[in-house]
């Protein structure tokens, strides 16, 4: 049980990627409270979390706007009795090359992470050594792109700030990571819609990655765990791309 008597926070934890760290993260002993829009997802996973046997905590919370990160937070320390890790994973998936896409893309996938990580800070600084953030980026980041360019280029100001935040918060013990995953197939989510909408698309994508698979989030999970964990007690700052192989094809 490697995170026992840890707490931690995952800021869009209702479903896909989120789901899986949280239940990962409960699964290792953690207290976990996490936040999403939807109420009644939020509410599977809660109680999924709670089945393990460990605390469990979910509020809906609209991640483009600030005052209620500004309430979420502080409730979720309340309820866990503190913050040690917090994950910031929530997207806006802004697509096309238009206003309405730029400021989803900027007021969630950015200005999310800058506000939640502001908003736990005091808690992380009180946690004691051992305190982190991950954040959820995309190898999307990496490389450019003509189907999603808000998507990729906030993603690409993720990196960037969590090697800023890395460094502004080292002198308080805390370390700033963050993971960069590939495609990722699960229920719902945008992969599957792919399959049937545009499987011209999900085929090429699918032909890229060099294992011949899309990834699973609980590959992602797993990274997640071991950037929080005290295994990687001596890495701050850094960006580790889980994508089995899929940007080495170009």
């Amino acid at each position: 049980m490697e995170f026992s008597g840890r707490r931690a926070v995952v800021m869009g934890g209702s479903r896909g990627i989120g789901r899986s760290i949280a239940l990962a993260f409960a699964g290792q002993g953690a207290s976990v409270a996490i936040c999403a829009r939807g109420a009644e997802a939020l509410e599977r996973t809660r109680a999924e979390i709670e089945a393990i046997g460990v605390r469990a905590h979910a509020a809906p919370c609209d991640l483009a706007d600030a005052d209620a990160i500004a309430r979420f937070l502080p409730a979720a320390a309340e309820a866990l009795g503190g913050i040690d890790i917090l994950v910031n994973n929530a997207s806006g998936f802004g697509r096309a090359d238009d206003e309405e896409s730029w400021a989803a893309s900027l007021s969630v996938d950015l200005m999310a992470v800058v506000r939640a990580s502001h908003a736990a800070r005091p808690w992380l600084e009180r946690s004691g050594p051992g305190a982190n953030i991950v954040n959820i980026a995309s190898i999307a980041a990496l490389r450019p792109t003509k189907r999603n360019p808000p998507y990729a280029a906030v993603k690409a100001a993720v990196v960037q700030y969590t090697s800023s935040q890395a460094r502004i918060l080292a002198p308080q013990g805390i370390r700033a990571n963050c993971v960069s995953p590939g495609s990722i197939e699960f229920p719902g989510g945008t992969w599957e819609r792919r399959r049937t909408e545009d499987p011209a698309l999900y085929d090429a994508t699918l032909a890229s990655i060099p294992f011949g698979r899309m990834g699973r989030p609980e590959e992602v999970a797993e990274a997640v765990l071991f950037l929080a964990s005290p295994r990687a007690g001596w890495i701050t700052g850094q960006s580790l791309v889980v994508d089995g192989g899929q940007l080495l094809g170009g």
